[in-house]
């Protein structure tokens, strides 16, 4: 377990400063008083600073990690965790995978990507009370596949515009259909809205001149 001291005019404040370099919350860490601050003769002389020790004992970062080390060793895949908190936020990039693998782990409309993040949000989760958002990419495929959206709904606009019928695309999941609204918001001559239900619901692209 990672544990740090930290010095500071109060408990308190060595308190904070430590959380700070340990990017945890105080339900994250066990916390033992050193030394209290104290002010010394006149205010001055001997003056001494707080001293803690504060030991992380629910590191979400080392946690992911493992789950996801167990989790790869037993689909037989080779890969490296990047994982990074911000916040309430845990940026993890799974990198060194061959491209064998790395298909395997995207699967279908990256579905299995999908079904790793929620599970490791489950488990990251399970006993907080606040809750951590996981954002879980392999070498920047979410991105990519941002890109391959707003270029597909570009084209089926297009296509519903010229041709006055109705386009509909393929089910997709809400984050990606998050991005096919958000990429023809402001297109003009075009809305577009969803039907169905989950998991085969899917946009469709129309023309408002129709």
């Amino acid at each position: 377990m990672k544990s740090i001291i930290k010095q500071s005019k109060s408990v308190e404040d060595a308190i904070k400063d430590a959380l700070l370099e340990l990017k945890a919350k105080e339900e994250d860490v066990e916390i033992e008083v050193i030394e209290e601050a104290s002010k010394g003769l006149f205010g001055l002389i001997g003056a001494k600073e707080a001293k803690v020790r504060v030991t992380l004992v629910n590191d979400i970062v080392q946690k992911s990690d493992d789950f996801l080390s167990k989790l790869f060793s037993s689909m037989d895949i080779e890969a490296t965790n990047n994982i990074r908190r911000e916040d309430d936020i845990l940026f993890i990039d799974i990198e060194d995978v061959n491209p064998r693998d790395k298909g395997i782990v995207i699967g279908k409309r990256g579905n299995t990507l999908d079904a790793i993040q929620y599970l490791l949000s489950l488990h990251i989760n399970k006993g907080n009370s606040d809750y951590i958002k996981i954002l879980l990419d392999i070498e920047g495929y979410r991105e990519k596949r941002k890109q391959t959206l707003i270029s597909l709904a570009n084209r089926m606009a297009d296509k519903a515009k010229e041709s006055s019928r109705p386009i509909k695309l393929e089910p997709m999941n809400p984050y990606e259909r998050r991005i096919i609204h958000a990429s023809l918001q402001n297109y003009e001559g075009i809305t577009t809205y969803s039907e169905g239900k989950e998991p085969y619901r899917r946009i469709v692209i129309q023309s408002k001149n129709r």
